[in-house]
């Protein structure tokens, strides 16, 4: 993507998550509503494998990034792609600008990057940037899985809301999700990634922490509770897809997928504390003072990834991912003619 764009649509393609949720909260309620008990939820489950085939058939036809394909050194397919992306851009009728050769960057090319590469960046070279990505990870994954896992036990034990009918509010839930990045994405690229990121998750924070003392006041009813989640996650689910975009444009471009991949994994952790955590504090839906601290302490949690990002961020709106980070394999000065085989220009 264009890096003029790039912030926009990674944000709405990680949130297009909830486009998948909405699907499957209609889903489940037609199949929860219209079926046997025992059946319903082993059809809701089914829907998994079969939309996994449409995964398959994208990843067959997407082109590889040119870029890693360069820096793994197979220049050649890096020219046929490059030469596609061009032709479809000139078929829909824009003309590409010719690039500045003082742009150009030198790299030797290499074949393999493993987790020592990544673990000597992250604590000699970029001991921010992982503090950072982890950080925002871990923030919005604890909130996100406390909230997202634990909305029907709310529903059932605090507002005596029937089973069958959760996938509606659930339904709801997902719909503000959705709307959130499509809405705020373009302003990740208009207004930059430190202030739409820590703006984000300090405007969820707030709204959390006032909608815990809305809920431990009892003034809350089942209606009012999502549309208070709606709100807060319209704001939360942008952040959230944010903390992808972090990661995936502040690493070198040799090793950003395995970044994202391994802060996903860091996130995932405190994802699966989230819910085991509010479970516990919901336990029959007794007393509203466990749960009460509980959003509080999710509040805080969120405040304190924006703080991060303050401090922190990155500001990579408008730059191309080589502006952003150094690659790995570029050498500040040109290569001496015995290399110049293996040497290509970026």
């Amino acid at each position: 993507m264009p890096s003029k764009y790039r912030g926009r649509v990674d944000i709405w393609i990680n949130g297009s998550y909830w486009a998948g949720a909405i699907l499957g909260s209609f889903v489940s309620y037609i199949f929860l509503n219209h079926f046997a008990p025992n059946v319903g939820w082993r059809l809701s489950f089914l829907l998994g494998p079969v939309l996994a085939i449409f995964v398959i058939i994208v990843g067959r036809v997407l082109p590889e990034s040119p870029r890693w394909l360069v820096t793994h050194g197979r220049q050649e397919e890096a020219d046929k792609v490059m030469a596609k992306i061009e032709e479809a851009v000139r078929k829909s009728g824009q003309e590409l600008d010719p690039i500045d050769e003082d742009k150009a960057i030198e790299i030797v090319p290499e074949t393999r990057y493993g987790y020592l590469t990544f673990l000597k960046l992250v604590f000699h070279q970029y001991p921010r940037r992982a503090i950072l990505g982890a950080t925002l990870m871990i923030t919005q994954s604890f909130l996100y899985n406390a909230i997202y896992f634990t909305y029907a036990l709310v529903l059932i034990h605090f507002y005596h809301v029937p089973s069958n009918k959760i996938p509606i509010y659930g339904l709801a839930f997902s719909i503000g999700n959705l709307i959130g990045p499509l809405v705020l994405g373009p302003l990740f690229d208009s207004w930059g990634r430190k202030q739409m990121i820590a703006g984000t998750y300090i405007v969820s924070a707030v709204l959390l922490a006032f909608s815990a003392v809305l809920f431990d006041a009892g003034v809350l009813n089942a209606a009012t509770q999502t549309i208070a989640w709606v709100i807060i996650f319209f704001f939360a689910s942008a952040g959230a897809s944010a903390a992808y975009l972090t990661v995936s444009e502040t690493w070198p471009i040799e090793i950003r997928a395995e970044a994202i991949a391994v802060f996903f994994a860091i996130g995932a952790i405190a994802g699966a504390l989230g819910p085991v955590f509010y479970g516990a504090l919901i336990g029959n839906g007794s007393s509203r003072t466990g749960l009460f601290v509980g959003y509080m302490i999710g509040a805080a949690i969120m405040l304190a990834g924006g703080i991060v990002e303050v401090f922190l961020g990155v500001n990579a709106a408008g730059k191309s991912l080589e502006q952003v980070t150094k690659p790995l394999t570029s050498i500040d000065q040109a290569t001496p003619a015995t290399q110049a085989a293996t040497t290509a220009a970026a």
